[in-house]
């Protein structure tokens, strides 16, 4: 009789083993590399792991992880580490990532690859997970002309490339319909990272008559932010809710991307066998993108004309221009 114990006993924990072990191979592995603004920048980093991390809670078959890039060198080694654990799908957070992502992928074409924000990459194992960036900084704009007593706004931008242009040409479009004769300050920090370079430039234009900041700079812009909220003016955030996310009432509004969907989108893509490499767009028609307006700040016939633009936009009536040679008043074209 204990021999016969000891057997059930030993095949049940053999099976207990077998179901744990089919149980790890049956999740759906998804890394992601943030760029040098790291995981916790309030943007577009921060999204994109929070929509993971709400996928793994709604759906228990996904294992999420992320690996934080501290410096450029670090892309490669992060992207690297998630290839040698066989992850399913690995995400990178940004267009600085492209040259890492584009090698790894093509020395691994059995590996799935996501990137936010860069469409340089055609390789059949790779999405591009683009936004409209200009139609959000439209509506921001719109917000920001409206709304300043000055008629001076500042802009900050992260770094000057194609992509993130689209964040400035869509504000200054957006200022320069509301407010024709306004005074529109730039600055291009060059830096997703640096929190006290963006506080500088914020409180530079303060200095110059500046009452309404808005900044597509990752990081930075937590330094742009907490200059505003420091002189009581206006800031206007981006990719996510930053009047929630960092507490502040001076945050006037937020331009909306909603990398945290697009994660989750590709993710599910991947269980469900359905991904597609090339190009995929966010909008405002399809939701993508759009505005918060957490804090009730925005007056109703101000956010009238936001409904108006989005409408307008949606329905094809008008187009946010996206060339520099559009938009005369933009200053930071590469």
């Amino acid at each position: 009789m204990k021999k016969i114990l000891a057997l059930a006993l030993a095949l049940c924990m053999i099976f207990a083993m077998a179901v744990t072990a089919s149980a790890d191979d049956a999740k759906v592995k998804i890394g992601m590399v943030t760029d040098v603004g790291g995981v916790n920048d309030n943007s577009f980093n921060q999204g994109a792991w929070e929509g993971l991390q709400a996928l793994q809670e709604e759906d228990p078959s996904f294992e999420v992880k992320y690996l934080e890039s501290k410096t450029d060198a670090d892309y490669q080694t992060n992207i690297n580490t998630f290839i040698d654990e066989d992850y399913d799908l690995i995400i990178t957070v940004g267009f600085m990532l492209a040259d890492a992502t584009r090698e790894a992928a093509e020395d691994n074409p059995d590996k799935l690859f996501a990137i936010v924000d860069d469409n340089s990459i055609d390789l059949p194992n790779v999405a591009c997970l683009m936004f409209a960036q200009e139609q959000c900084s439209y509506l921001v704009g719109l917000v920001a002309g409206s709304m300043t007593q000055s008629k001076t706004v500042g802009y900050v931008q992260g770094m000057v490339t194609g992509p993130m242009n689209l964040f400035g040409l869509g504000f200054v479009s957006g200022v320069l319909d509301a407010c024709p004769d306004a005074t529109i300050l730039q600055y291009n920090a060059n830096n997703f990272g640096d929190i006290a370079g963006g506080n500088t430039a914020a409180k530079d234009m303060i200095t110059k008559g500046a009452d309404v900041i808005y900044h597509a700079a990752g990081g930075t812009g937590i330094g742009v932010l907490n200059a505003c909220d420091e002189a009581g003016i206006w800031g206007i955030g981006v990719d996510g809710d930053q009047a929630a996310s960092l507490g502040l009432d001076s945050v006037l509004c937020s331009a909306r991307k909603s990398v945290d969907v697009a994660a989750q989108d590709m993710s599910k893509a991947v269980k469900e066998g359905t991904f597609t490499a090339g190009v995929h767009t966010y909008d405002l028609t399809t939701g993508g993108v759009g505005i918060y307006t957490t804090g009730d700040h925005i007056p109703a016939e101000v956010l009238e004309k936001v409904e108006a633009a989005t409408a307008a936009i949606i329905a094809g009536e008008k187009v946010v221009p996206t060339s520099a040679e559009d938009v005369p008043a933009f200053t930071l074209d590469d």
